[in-house]
């Protein structure tokens, strides 16, 4: 076997696999279009990159009489699965008056119940890494919503990377092959992404 063949397989080996989807479900929703060039990143950079969008993933309100009486959904079951199977994932998370959006909070609550016997708490969340970026029209570019969504995220035991996007006037900020116009925006993502993906290597 020649040494290019063996450095292959320890890249592949190694290939650090890393989740990405929006806070929103509305179809040509901008934070979609940031997750998919955030992904787009990360794979240039060697990740293994899985997008997803949570409007496949639909569950009812979280309520634990629900839960108590028929289990947690099967998308919810889907979804955790997804997050146990990756090392990391990247949330591009609308701004919805000051916080982030009731789709991304309802999500969460329902993977954060075990529903197997023996399961360890919070098993789609503990080590894992995440990064966090949002767009918005406005000139603050969802910042405002990245602050409770990053406490959040801390305080069920994932590794926040400090790098994130907050895009401004996100009507004007993608051309249309989905690139962000402003190279100063591009070059925020870029050191999010890299940032995030060095940290998901690490923590292997």
């Amino acid at each position: 076997m020649s040494l290019k063949s063996i450095n292959k397989e320890i890249q592949e080996i190694k290939m650090t696999k890393l989740l990405f989807f929006a806070g929103s479900a509305r179809s040509g929703s901008l934070n979609q279009k940031l997750a998919q060039r955030a992904a787009q990143i990360a794979q240039d950079k060697g990740a293994d990159v899985t997008v997803i969008d949570l409007k496949d993933f639909q569950m009812p309100l979280y309520d634990g009489d629900l839960e108590m009486a028929e289990g947690l959904p099967e998308n919810a079951i889907k979804l955790k699965k997804l997050f146990i199977e990756h090392d990391g994932f990247y949330i591009a998370s609308p701004e919805y008056n000051s916080s982030f959006s009731a789709l991304l909070k309802n999500s969460f609550d329902w993977i954060s119940r075990p529903h197997e016997k023996d399961e360890t708490p919070l098993s789609a969340y503990s080590g894992k890494v995440a990064a966090i970026g949002s767009i918005a029209p406005g000139a603050l570019g969802g910042l405002r919503g990245l602050v409770p969504l990053r406490m959040m995220l801390g305080n069920i035991a994932v590794h926040v990377v400090p790098n994130q996007a907050a895009i401004s006037f996100g009507f004007e900020a993608f051309d249309d092959k989905g690139e962000l116009k402003d190279e100063r925006h591009l070059q925020m993502l870029k050191a999010s992404i890299d940032q995030f993906v060095q940290t998901a290597q690490l923590l292997q």
